[in-house]
């Protein structure tokens, strides 16, 4: 990885890079670069896939209606109560 290639890649990305930035970023991708290439020599052909979006099952539940079973302490946030429900001031005459 050269300055050129570096001063290519960011006036696509439009990218402001200061020409003494150039090197650092050169040594940088070409560090990554290199690194992705070591990833390519290991060798994988007896591991199994892990769990992707393609493979997953989802973790159905039965969809039921419920009341949380927990009412009390729901309405016991209540400033005021009538029976089971919240009481609100009346918005609209």
């Amino acid at each position: 990885m050269d300055k050129k290639i570096v001063q290519r890649v960011a006036k696509l990305s439009s990218l402001a890079v200061k020409e003494d930035e150039l090197a650092t970023y050169a040594t940088d991708i070409g560090g990554i670069i290199n690194w992705m290439e070591q990833l390519n020599e290991v060798d994988i052909t007896n591991v199994q896939p892990m769990v992707g979006t393609e493979i997953a099952q989802l973790r159905l539940r039965e969809d039921v209606v419920t009341d949380g079973e927990c009412k009390e302490d729901v309405l016991s946030n209540a400033p005021e109560r009538i029976a089971d429900f919240y009481a609100v001031p009346k918005v609209v005459e």
